[in-house]
């Protein structure tokens, strides 16, 4: 399964089944909302599963491309990555949980192709203000699938208040070939969550209560990348054909350790999707995300050698991304930008090492020479780690 096939198996599903395709493409939400970026498939549906109409129906299908800064520093392992898409798909008020299940459970088993017996689910068990939930755990023993109850972890919430309600997930084994499933997704991690089902049926008002929701609606929502991980038999999300580009071209460029490799990759992709979606380098906001992803990825480009530069980025890398996400910013202005934000990294560089040679940033530093540092001198803490670390 190439993503592209995957895409349009998935989309395709849906459409069947009487769900309009809405755009899920820019990572900017719009006015007035005030989020930097796009962080889930949900996210710009929020006020049509709080009961406002949808201009398209109420049944809905997208692929929604997101950011998440929350996992920077996870970046470099086998599935963090800082842009990712969402399969999601909706019903406003529509066809009730059950038969979303279903429809789970037939696209992953017909659709995708993966054998029942790799799949195992889990249920919300109840609390002490809602009761377990029996519906989904009947309609999966209906199924044949095995199902385990949990507490909060089949807990759906949009925050401490606000619309929530039982979710139940999907997960595949991932034991590979002649490793029989075993154990359950609480106690073997070879177990990967790849579709959640959220029932959201409950709005929570400050004081902790839940008020039912006139109108309960489906949200499912599941990781693009995640997905083409276990279609096609890989060890992490830079192995599939997402990344194959990517994995193929700056491994002869820059010799970096894994993890390394993997953030700059990461990094580098995201930078030209938000370029992409129209963002610039600047000093606040957006601009300030785009300016540390680069930044970020410069530093671990350049700590083993100071002569990496993004001169020798191949222009193929970017014109895939950018076919990718279906944007139309040409390559030209993607890596003029990229350069032109080295060059003023460059130049910080220098100024950095001038003020740490001072006698007064020997030793140890305090934070509050790390505040002096970044409001004087423009000089964030991880970067003056770096210059630090580098000598």
């Amino acid at each position: 399964m190439t993503t592209d096939r995957t895409l349009e198996t998935f989309t395709g599903f849906y459409r069947e089944r009487g769900h309009r395709l809405i755009t899920g493409g820019s990572l900017l939400p719009p006015p007035p909302d005030p989020v930097l970026f796009t962080t889930s498939g949900m996210h710009p549906l929020t006020p049509y599963l709080q009961g406002r109409p949808h201009p398209q129906g109420r049944r809905l299908v997208n692929v929604q491309r997101c950011l998440r800064t929350t996992d920077l520093d996870e970046v470099g392992d086998p599935t963090h990555l800082t842009v990712f898409e969402m399969l999601g798909s909706w019903s406003l008020g529509d066809y009730g949980h059950t038969q979303s299940l279903r429809w789970g459970h037939e696209l992953l088993r017909d659709g995708f192709g993966i054998p029942p017996e790799r799949l195992y689910v889990t249920v919300f068990g109840g609390d002490d203000q809602v009761g377990p939930d029996v519906e989904s755990l009947r309609t999966w023993q209906e199924l044949g699938l095995p199902v385990e109850s949990t507490g909060e972890e089949n807990w759906w919430s949009n925050g401490p208040v606000g619309l929530c309600g039982p979710d139940s997930e999907i997960f595949v084994w991932t034991g590979g070939p002649g490793t029989p499933p075993q154990g359950t997704p609480t106690t073997d991690p070879r177990w990967v969550e790849i579709w959640n089902h959220v029932h959201m049926r409950y709005h929570r008002h400050e004081d902790g209560s839940l008020e039912p929701l006139s109108r309960p609606s489906i949200d499912t929502g599941m990781g693009l990348e995640r997905l083409m991980t276990v279609l096609q038999g890989r060890r992490s999300v830079y192995e599939t054909d997402l990344f194959e580009p990517w994995t193929r071209l700056l491994p002869p460029l820059w010799q970096l350790d894994e993890p390394s490799m993997r953030l700059v990759c990461d990094h580098l992709r995201s930078s030209v999707v938000v370029i992409g979606d129209g963002v610039r380098v600047s000093n606040t906001g957006r601009g300030y995300v785009l300016r540390r992803l680069i930044r970020r990825l410069l530093t671990t480009l350049r700590r083993d050698d100071p002569s990496r530069t993004l001169t020798d980025l191949p222009v193929e890398l970017v014109g895939h991304t950018l076919d990718h996400f279906r944007q139309t910013c040409g390559t030209g202005t993607v890596r003029d930008l990229l350069l032109e934000e080295e060059r003023r990294f460059t130049r910080l560089l220098e100024r950095g090492r001038r003020v740490l040679s001072r006698p007064r940033f020997r030793g140890p530093l305090s934070d509050e020479d790390y505040r002096y540092l970044h409001d004087t001198h423009g000089l964030p803490r991880d970067l003056v780690s770096g210059l630090r670390g580098t000598g």
